[in-house]
């Protein structure tokens, strides 16, 4: 019964950012489950070796090019995904970001955000969620099932130095979420679920400067984040996949509205 509940055999999952960090780890795991794939990137060869490594591994995967912020763009996808597969049973929305201007820097102060920035952030990682959830919901609608997980931040719960346009999207993003998750079930069908992961620290390309010297050594901000966390480490993206296969399958069916945290106890430590 254990294993029945979490299999994924043959569902079809939609990964927006999916030849990122997150998502290229979240697309290995779902693979060896036996999930098909559909993974949106910017530039088609972007995701030319993880197609390879994914079909060589026995698994069914297509890369597509598609702009999260643009509906045309996720109407094309769709019908897309749809010829191909014929449903849609999974949305991992791991697509975000930021930018410099959105960033307060060490020696600036909030008066010095820039709102052009601070716009094309909340654009990427709030519009960038909603547009793929509205396009890729609709079809879980019509079908009556479905999981949608977001990609939340620390940032949300946390006030976290610096990165005020992407905490800002990203709290919008989480609160959509919980209201998505209400709207999909009461109007539509209690077998359509919305959640998000929170992910803690994971060294990323974005992030990598900020919280790692080119010796590998904590920068301060780095020394800092360890400092708070329970664990004393960053996180790995293959750990986020436990979570990740719990919120796809049948072993969460009633669960619905829920942000996990997978933050080595970061949200929950006072410091003291």
């Amino acid at each position: 019964m254990t294993k029945q509940i979490f299999d994924l055999t043959n569902k079809v999952a939609i990964i927006t950012g999916g030849t990122g960090v997150l998502g290229s780890a979240a697309a290995l795991s779902l693979s060896t489950a036996g999930v098909k794939l559909a993974l949106l990137t910017t530039k088609k060869s972007n995701g030319t070796k993880l197609e390879s490594t994914i079909s060589s591994n026995g698994g069914e995967v297509i890369v597509l090019e598609g702009n999260v912020q643009s509906q045309i763009s996720m109407e094309e996808v769709k019908e897309i995904v749809l010829r191909k597969f014929g449903r849609v049973d999974i949305l991992l929305n791991t697509a975000g970001g930021n930018m410099p201007g959105a960033t307060i820097g060490p020696d600036q102060t909030i008066f010095d955000l820039n709102m052009d920035d601070f716009s094309k952030v909340t654009e990427l990682n709030l519009n960038g969620t909603v547009i793929p959830s509205l396009v890729f919901g609709k079809v879980m609608a019509d079908q009556g099932w479905g999981s949608i997980i977001n990609y939340s931040s620390m940032a949300v719960p946390r006030v976290l130095t610096r990165v005020a346009g992407y905490s800002a999207s990203k709290a919008a993003m989480e609160n959509f979420t919980r209201w998505m998750a209400v709207e999909m079930a009461t109007k539509f069908s209690n077998r359509i679920r919305v959640n998000a992961i929170a992910p803690g620290f994971f060294i990323g390309n974005q992030n990598r400067k900020l919280l790692l010297n080119a010796d590998g050594t904590y920068t301060e901000r780095g020394a800092t984040i360890i400092k708070n966390t329970p664990m004393k480490r960053f996180g790995e993206p293959d750990e986020l996949n436990g979570a990740l296969h719990f919120l796809c399958s049948d072993a969460s069916k009633f669960v619905t509205g829920a942000v996990i945290p997978i933050d080595g106890g970061f949200n929950i430590f006072s410091g003291v």
